[in-house]
């Protein structure tokens, strides 16, 4: 059973990664599955790239940490799935990909792949928390994506760049000026998922190439991802490549059958939570 949370600053944890630009974790949440979150301080807006769980207010935490003040901020999800999109409710205006939006608008905890349990959770962010109360919330996005959008920040720009595979709304936001890639869980330095619902090992291939198409051009230097730690370019391509390499007829069975299993487990639970409230 975990101990109860006693403030909301202690839920996260920063790194200064360079001038206005900041790492976030959740530090209560299993190492092993916890999401990056991103914090990019513009001119004009400050943005911030994934949610995480949304146990804790996350603005709250960035505002009483000094890390956002007066300027506007838009928060962008890379994909919908619960470990990054469950505190995106936390903010005033929020933006996702078109592909995905629909599902995040009704609140879908299938796509959303919402599956927590209590171990998981080594403080209770409140009293009486429960695992199987928790949901990803309806949130209306105030923007919704589109490949080859631009995010201005004033002095930063990003390019949205849509890359299904993992979901099929997933998305990288490609600093070309700093030759930056935010990958979310298009890649995380060795692990790629293809057999989540809605993953789809054709567009991955796709995916890949394009990847390995910004790595040729030289517009990525480093890799910022949705786990784990950053990688460099070199690692990217060899991923990529990687993937496309193994990407064959005994992969895809071997998916097919994980999604289905995976399926199924996501809607049984889901649909025993609704059950039971």
């Amino acid at each position: 059973m975990c101990s109860d949370l006693d403030s909301s600053l202690e839920w996260f944890w920063q790194e200064k990664v360079s001038d206005g630009l900041y790492l976030i974790r959740e530090r209560f949440y299993e190492c092993s599955k916890r999401a990056n979150i991103w914090l990019l301080q513009g001119s004009q807006r400050d943005l911030v790239i994934d949610a995480g769980l949304g146990l804790r207010s996350l603005p709250n935490y960035l505002s009483g940490a000094g890390l956002i003040g007066s300027k506007p901020v838009l928060a962008v999800v890379t994909h919908i799935h619960f470990d990054h999109s469950g505190g995106l409710h936390h903010f005033d205006r929020v933006a996702v990909h078109r592909e995905e939006a629909g599902a995040l608008a009704k609140g879908d905890n299938f796509e959303t792949v919402t599956w927590l349990f209590d171990r998981e959770i080594v403080r209770c962010p409140q009293p009486g928390w429960k695992a199987s109360h928790y949901r990803v919330k309806a949130v209306q996005p105030a923007r919704v994506l589109d490949d080859g959008d631009i995010i201005n920040l004033g002095d930063r720009q990003l390019t949205v760049l849509h890359m299904p595979g993992h979901s099929r709304g997933s998305i990288c936001l490609h600093d070309k000026k700093n030759r930056i890639l935010f990958s979310g869980d298009v890649e995380c330095n060795g692990c790629m998922i293809d057999w989540f619902p809605y993953s789809n090992i054709s567009d991955y291939i796709h995916t890949c190439k394009r990847l390995m198409t910004l790595v040729e051009n030289n517009l990525v230097n480093m890799v910022l991802p949705g786990h784990f730690d950053a990688f460099d370019a070199e690692k990217l391509y060899n991923l990529a490549s990687s993937y496309i390499a193994n990407a064959g007829v005994c992969h895809t069975i071997s998916s097919c059958a994980m999604r289905c299993i995976a399926s199924l487990a996501l809607w049984l639970k889901n649909f025993g939570r609704r059950v039971d409230q």
